[in-house]
């Protein structure tokens, strides 16, 4: 199964995009991974968040296919521990959709347009992070759950 990282406006720190890719690559070794970055809209500061909210909406559903199954990372979706997050990627990937897309949204979060074409939100902590540094630690939990499930030794680490 393909997976697909979708997430608003570029990383600005390159210490940060430097991990991104290195963790990327990492999990290519065990599954086809694409990361996608919309564009930030050129205008965010002076729109309301509603309406900043339904730009981006538009932006991301313009890159859902049909059958893709589509996983929100969102404060108030379901958490995991990395174990429990590992047995959830090779539930999904046994699944017949076409392609798992996680998307990170925006500083405001999702607009009700992505809520409702949702079919799950996960969380991967009750605590607040940057929308740049839930990009890397996303990923490294990804990697982990891939080295969990071939019984490597990263996660012990």
């Amino acid at each position: 199964m393909q997976t697909l990282l979708l997430w608003v406006g570029k990383t600005n720190d390159s210490r940060l995009k430097s991990l991104i890719e290195d963790y990327a690559q990492r999990i290519n070794r065990y599954q086809p991974l694409e990361m996608l970055t919309l564009p930030e809209l050129k205008i965010k500061g002076k729109l309301p968040e509603t309406i900043q909210k339904e730009k981006e909406g538009k932006l991301i559903l313009e890159k859902i296919k049909k059958g893709d199954y589509v996983i929100l990372l969102d404060e108030k979706g379901k958490s995991f521990d990395s174990q429990k997050f590992s047995l959830y990627i090779n539930k999904k990937r046994a699944s017949s959709s076409k392609r798992m897309v996680f998307v990170i949204g925006g500083p405001y979060g999702f607009s009700e347009e992505i809520y409702a074409i949702a079919n799950e939100k996960i969380a991967l902590s009750d605590m607040t992070f940057s929308h740049q540094m839930i990009r890397l630690f996303f990923l490294e939990q990804l990697y982990r759950a891939n080295t969990i499930l071939n019984n490597e030794p990263y996660h012990h680490q």
